[in-house]
């Protein structure tokens, strides 16, 4: 086990010592693209694999809808392939530049972070996302990702390492472990700092939080994602509930979904006419004592539990509160600094919810669910960090370097 991880470590760094032209980078990414279009057919029979074993262990229906893949989602992973091919090397940019009075010209130069582990569950499109992303920032990574994922992540990591040997150049800048042993995500995570650089986890809580805990490197991410959305005494009612129909149930299974409603006192004759517009659409209502008396559909009655609860399908905890105040108190206990939303037309309440919430995203009359890499504008994301350290939100193309200081003197020496 250790032989074949430090094998995997070795040939990264062998790998990393190659310095890759963005002209090239953009070949192998293109290329990338088009080998994923030819090979549509052959990634959705791998993908049907994966459904059919994660259906025979009953799996929760929120994991296999991660999971399956279909015409429109290759058609989506392509697109954002081609998106990060088209951006601006984020290598070698000058962030910075500034003169001493000695005379000494500094300037501060973005550089690859190095091998970065990426260990993760269900989504087969991350092992397109993060060895994109990966690449064109000029790092190598290695990909861990879930046994439930196992045939469509294989097909997709051979492809892009198929791209690399077609263009000349490593094919271990990624790395695929093949082996489903469990054992080897603590090897990985405990013993190989002289070879990655950072981990990054994508998945569900017990994942995160072991990676968190065991991990001997950096990690970047999220533990979970409790979102709130927060509808002002100065709302308006009509795009509140279209606001929030979309960032409960546009995709209750990603961690960008608000899993809280808060609703000012003043808008209590509302509460029927917003909780209809969820109610309908097939989610449940798990209201506080307050709520649970105004509303006159069917409900579940919350407890101090419920505020911690990361739903992640059909539910939604609601809760009837006194001012914005107690809203961005409750946010900051229960939250986990993921995305918070408000709702409302006054200007000073949004710039106060905006400026005191601690999520790493803060939204004024929008969804939660733009909590996305792609919605940024990114391309796509390694995934979300509520670190407080940076990088923080979306981790995207250019969250992915570091920096380095490079100096130019003519000759001075210090006093």
């Amino acid at each position: 086990m250790s032989k074949y991880l430090e094998k995997i470590g070795l040939n990264a760094k062998i790998a990393f010592e190659n310095k890759i032209s963005n002209k090239k980078k953009n070949k192998v990414l293109n290329y990338y693209a088009e080998l994923i279009s030819k090979n549509q057919n052959k990634i959705l029979i791998e993908n049907s694999k994966d459904i059919k074993v994660a259906k025979s262990k009953k799996l929760k229906e929120n994991l296999i809808k991660r999971l399956a893949l279909n015409n429109e989602k290759i058609k989506s992973i392509i697109k954002s392939i081609k998106i990060i091919a088209s951006f601006k090397d984020p290598v070698d940019v000058d962030l910075e530049t500034w003169k001493r009075p000695n005379g000494l010209k500094i300037k501060k130069v973005s550089v690859p972070i190095g091998i970065i582990g990426i260990i993760y569950e269900s989504r087969p499109n991350v092992t397109s996302d993060v060895s994109t992303l990966c690449f064109k920032s000029g790092n190598c990574v290695i990909l861990r990702g879930g046994s439930e994922a196992y045939f469509s992540n294989k097909i997709l990591a051979h492809l892009f390492r198929k791209s690399l040997e077609k263009n000349k150049i490593n094919k271990n800048f990624v790395q695929f472990i093949e082996n489903k042993n469990r054992k080897l995500v603590d090897y990985m995570l405990s013993k190989m700092t002289k070879y990655i650089d950072v981990i990054i986890p994508r998945g569900g809580k017990s994942l995160v939080k072991k990676v968190q805990e065991l991990s001997s490197v950096p990690v970047i991410g999220h533990l979970e994602g409790i979102c709130h959305t927060y509808v002002d005494k100065d709302a308006n009612i009509s795009m509140a509930k279209k606001i929030l129909v979309n960032a409960k149930m546009r995709n209750t299974s990603i961690c960008g979904a608000t899993e809280t409603l808060l609703i000012h006192k003043n808008k209590s004759k509302n509460v029927n006419e917003i909780l209809n517009e969820l109610s309908e659409k097939g989610c449940l209502i798990y209201a506080d004592k307050k709520i649970s008396k105004l509303f006159k559909g069917k409900s579940k009655l919350a407890n101090n539990k419920t505020w911690a609860k990361e739903h992640l399908s059909a539910k939604i905890s609601v809760k009837l509160v006194d001012d914005i105040y107690y809203a961005v108190s409750h946010i900051n206990k229960y939250g986990t600094m993921h995305t918070d939303a408000i709702i409302t037309n006054n200007n000073h309440s949004a710039k106060y919810f905006l400026k005191n919430v601690k999520s790493s995203i803060a939204i004024h009359n929008s969804s939660t669910q733009y909590a996305d890499g792609g919605e940024f504008g990114y391309g796509g994301e390694v995934g979300i960090s509520t670190n407080k350290l940076p990088p923080r939100g979306p981790v995207g193309l250019n969250q992915l370097v570091s920096y380095k200081y490079e100096i130019y003197g003519s000759g001075q020496t210090r006093k």
